[in-house]
């Protein structure tokens, strides 16, 4: 039998990586971004899948649907973590997150050839929301395989550097995806009719199959992430244990069931994880949800915009990691989380004012006021997409904020309907619970006219507007289009793509040097299970769950901006508990007794 490879020394982790070592990393790093390619890939898609499986229900059912099989990616994630992060501390983490991505990218392809619901029927979306949860599932196992076996394989003092190839892979991720849908959508629209439903409406090419094109390519991915994975070895570290017979027999217990190792899994998620996740999606996925959804820009521009600011500043990540090798994890992550909160609210005011002048001028200039029973105000907190909000003062505030409009509150009578004043316009609101039969349709319909004309009238842009930032393309031009994205060389656009990149910045700030920290966190028996459980809770939970209660809050002061002191809250709760109660780790041996 032959002998089981010794832990270096510390001289010898502290020489220059090797070649044959630094191909392992970078192939590590270039799986995982294959796996975040997958995971987007649904979250970019969601409404046209959404109508694909969900189509024997009515429009707004469909889409709480498909919301909440988006939000089952996010949710099951801390489960993987504890199932695959067990897995690794008990039979190694190549082995472990070999199963993840295979489990990720069968669960990919499947989705892209699943029958819809017209096909096999309730099958479809049930089987649908077990893809997504099984995709989340992989996910987090993956992560926390991928970083440690790039921290158990690098140079002691380059840990920081060689795991921030792995922070990459998120962003890479994310602008593949954005691209191939960019490209598969461009192309299949341009050569391919348009298709009738079996309603009788007219939907484009790719909305209709072309979508499935993204999803079933990814068996190429997936071809390409295993073979790289099966020529791994296991990492020193674990094979240090095995050989002295030190591994854990119960990870899970001795990570969270022992209050000495626990306590280091909550200042892990409080005082690093959940202020990184926040300045995460903020940057990455809040900035293009506000761009779309507030700010009314086209799908094609915001992508292309946030597309250049993810290729810009991406390289964050590796000079951030690097830094933190000279001067440590915590100043780097902490001051990060501490200049996002600072910052972001003049720079997404900067957006607004940049990307849609036409909008800010009308919040700053029109007065708008919902008179309302308090009692019937709710907090619209839906990060599932299930809850219903049927007051009137619920249906006046969430159309307003839809509409992106800036509006104030003021106590109405008890019991009385909402009503809303735009200028010297009036508009009641309504209850859906007390509409039935041809109102059911008719008074949502006259209400959101109504306040659609009073917004306009007040100066509020409709989605045509010409200030608003656009790359115009032409559908008929197909794959000649992808010439538009260097079409960004106005001041109007380079400015938001200035914007973009310092938020993006942020983001390489606080999540470059964070694996390098989770791995030094916890001792090496335990470290799969310990590191993944608050990464996975911290990024799916406090992460996930920001764009739903950033809604929740615009929509309760009538502010578009109020949505980010859930960031800026969390953010700043992180630098003060990171700062008094998590230790500077950049300098540990990984390898030693415990560690």
């Amino acid at each position: 039998m032959a002998a089981i490879p010794m832990a270096p020394s510390a001289a010898e982790r502290s020489r220059p990586m090797t070649r044959e070592e630094k191909k392992v990393i970078l192939a590590s790093s270039a799986g995982t971004i294959f796996e975040w390619y997958d995971f987007y890939l649904y979250g970019s898609l969601a409404a046209i899948i959404g109508a694909q499986f969900f189509s024997h229900y009515p429009e707004a059912t469909r889409n709480v649907f498909a919301l909440l099989a988006f939000a089952a990616g996010f949710l099951v994630r801390p489960f993987g973590a504890l199932v695959f992060g067990r897995l690794g501390d008990l039979i190694g983490r190549k082995h472990t997150f070999l199963i993840t991505i295979v489990i990720m990218g069968a669960s990919t392809f499947l989705v892209g050839v699943l029958p819809s619901y017209e096909t096999i029927g309730w099958i479809a979306p049930v089987a649908l929301i077990l893809l997504r949860m099984a995709q989340g599932l992989a996910l987090g196992g993956e992560y926390g395989g991928a970083a440690i076996y790039v921290a158990e394989h690098a140079p002691q003092n380059r840990r920081g550097f060689y795991t921030s190839f792995i922070q990459t892979t998120a962003t890479l991720g994310l602008l593949l995806s954005l691209v191939v849908i960019l490209f598969t959508q461009i192309y299949v629209n341009a050569n391919y009719p348009e298709v009738v439903t079996a309603a009788g409406t007219k939907i484009t090419a790719f909305a209709a199959w072309g979508w499935r094109i993204p999803f079933i390519a990814s068996i190429v991915l997936l071809g390409i992430s295993l073979y790289i994975r099966l020529q791994m070895k296991e990492s020193p570290a674990f094979q240090k244990m095995k050989q002295e017979g030190s591994l854990s027999k119960a990870p899970l217990s001795e990570a969270f069931g022992q209050w000495k190792n626990a306590k280091i899994a909550l200042l892990a998620l409080l005082g690093l994880v959940a202020g990184q996740a926040v300045v995460w999606y903020t940057g990455q996925f809040y900035a293009l949800f506000y761009l779309q959804s507030i700010l009314r820009v086209d799908q094609f521009t915001a992508n292309v915009l946030i597309a250049w600011s993810l290729t810009i500043a991406t390289g964050g990540f590796l000079f951030f990691g690097w830094l933190s090798d000279k001067i440590g994890r915590k100043p780097i992550i902490l001051g990060g989380c501490i200049i996002a909160a600072v910052t972001f609210f003049p720079l997404f005011e900067l957006m607004t004012k940049t990307a849609n002048p036409a909008l800010y001028a009308a919040q700053q200039n029109t007065k708008i006021v919902v008179t309302a029973d308090p009692a019937q105000c709710s907090f619209q907190f839906n990060p599932t997409g299930t809850s219903k909000f049927t007051s009137s003062c619920d249906v006046a505030k969430a159309a307003l904020a839809r509409s992106s409009a800036k509006y104030s509150t003021v106590a109405g009578a008890p019991g009385s309907d909402a009503v809303v004043k735009i200028g010297d316009t009036e508009i009641t609101s309504f209850d859906v619970t007390k509409l039935s039969g041809d109102d059911a349709k008719a008074v949502p319909a006259k209400f959101s006219k109504s306040v659609s004309e009073a917004l306009a009238k007040a100066g509020y842009p409709t989605a045509a507007d010409k200030s608003i930032v656009k790359i115009p393309i032409e559908p008929k031009e197909g794959l000649w289009n992808f010439v538009k994205m260097l079409d960004i060389f106005t001041e109007q656009k380079l400015v938001i793509i200035g914007i973009l990149t310092i938020l993006v910045l942020y983001v390489t700030a606080v999540y470059g040097p964070i694996a390098a920290a989770l791995v030094e966190f916890f001792p090496t028996r335990i470290r799969y299970s310990g590191l993944s459980l608050p990464y996975h809770i911290g990024n799916g939970w406090f992460g996930g769950l920001l764009p739903a209660t950033a809604f929740a809050i615009v929509a309760a002061t009538g502010d578009s901006y109020a949505g980010l002191w859930y960031p800026v809250i969390i953010a700043l709760m992180t630098a003060v508990i990171g700062f008094f109660f998590v230790p500077e780790t950049y300098k540990r041996d990984i390898f030693a007794k415990g560690g």
